[in-house]
């Protein structure tokens, strides 16, 4: 049957390719876009993850004026007393508190701006960075408020600074620093990229760009993966007392990673499952092309059909029959789309740097859909092809 079906599709090439081609458009659709979209994902999802260890980050709650409720994080009310006090208690590994301005820094004669961070040297425990070159600063230089700076990657690369500009002087906002560090490259977490910063102590931050004691947020390192939900309850229940306010009204907000890849991951599925149903409206054409040529195949072969019946043919040996034709057009147009949809696959992650996952699941759906679309599109044609009086089919002209 596949012989004979190969022979036929093989004396009207050109019909049999154009059919084809909504087939393996349908199924490199579905192969590409599903691909890139789980890679999208599941690199962010790694980025994620790699924002600290057993991460916690706290941030202010909304302030009220009168009756008016701001926006969240609108209040004031962290501090670095907080801070020390979170440090202290069980099940805590390393504590940083943060504070924030934007300044404008300048190595030599090349120059950017991005964001001044104040912390204390716990940040790369909790934030799970690594130093490139040099060293990060430490205690003694919070202690002393001393003018020292470590620079993310893409800060490092603005200003044309490598490993031999360690112990160079660079001016922040126009306040000299000692270059001390360059921080391991970590890439961007949506718009926001957490290697362009240049990180001072806390103590010098508030010197030089912010005032006060209050503090940004608060990252939290949890020594037990398990303990999460404790620490969170602890946390709460210290920073309710420290502030004087109640459950039904605290001024903060406690966020964990495990509530940011959750949201993640429900909105990478959605996003995945969209990409795939919008693909698979090209399968749906492509089955509605391999009805069309079945049918009209049929109607050019109706005499053929009837000199098999004749001798012998039952109905199901021509329903079999012009049902694998529609199978060997879908099943190798699937073949050539699947090629087709790794090779865009490779050419987008190429292009524009985004991460592609070859699922074998993604392969044997769109196989399998390809089938299925030769099946329920072939089934009309071969029926109606099965029908056919012989006699009636040996008369047709």
């Amino acid at each position: 049957m596949f012989r004979l079906a190969l022979s036929r599709l093989g004396t009207s090439r050109l019909r049999t390719a154009l059919t084809m081609l909504g087939v393996i458009i349908g199924v490199a659709s579905v192969v590409a876009l599903v691909g890139v979209g789980q890679g999208a994902t599941g690199g962010i999802t790694a980025r994620l993850q790699g924002l600290g260890t057993n991460l916690l980050t706290i941030s202010p709650g909304a302030a009220r004026t009168g009756f008016t409720r701001g926006a969240a994080g609108s209040s004031n009310t962290l501090t670095q007393e907080d801070a020390t006090a979170l440090a202290a208690l069980s099940g805590i590994a390393a504590v940083e508190p943060e504070v924030s301005s934007s300044g404008f820094v300048v190595a030599g004669s090349q120059n950017t701006t991005t964001t001044v961070l104040g912390t204390t040297p716990a940040y790369p425990e909790v934030r799970a960075f690594t130093i490139a070159d040099g060293t990060f600063f430490n205690q003694a230089s919070v202690d002393h408020s001393l003018r020292v700076v470590v620079l993310g990657a893409t800060t490092a690369t603005d200003l044309g600074l490598t490993s031999s500009a360690i112990g160079q002087t660079i001016t922040i906002g126009g306040v000299p620093f000692q270059l001390v560090g360059i921080l391991q490259a970590k890439g961007s977490t949506g718009p926001v990229s957490q290697d362009d910063q240049a990180i001072i102590p806390i103590t010098t931050a508030r010197a030089y760009f912010s005032g006060g004691d209050k503090v940004r947020t608060i990252g939290v390192s949890v020594a037990d993966a398990n303990q999460i939900e404790l620490a969170k309850a602890t946390i709460t229940t210290t920073l309710q007392a420290r502030h004087g306010v109640t459950a039904s009204a605290l001024d903060f907000s406690i966020a964990d990673q495990a509530q940011l890849l959750s949201t993640f991951s429900s909105v990478g599925a959605t996003l995945a499952l969209l990409l795939g149903g919008i693909a698979s409206i090209s399968l749906l054409v492509g089955g509605i092309g391999i009805m069309n040529i079945m049918l009209v195949s049929v109607r050019e072969r109706t005499r053929e059909i009837g000199i098999r019946k004749a001798i012998g043919a039952r109905g199901r040996d021509i329903l079999a029959q012009f049902l694998i034709e529609a199978l060997t057009i879908s099943l190798i147009g699937g073949i050539i789309g699947i090629a087709v949809g790794l090779t865009i696959s490779v050419l987008i992650s190429t292009v524009a740097g985004w991460a592609i996952v070859f699922s074998p699941v993604t392969i044997l759906l769109a196989v399998f859909f390809s089938l299925a679309v030769g099946v329920i599109f072939g089934v009309l044609p071969a029926r109606q092809a099965a029908r056919l009086d012989p006699i009636v089919a040996l008369r047709y002209e």
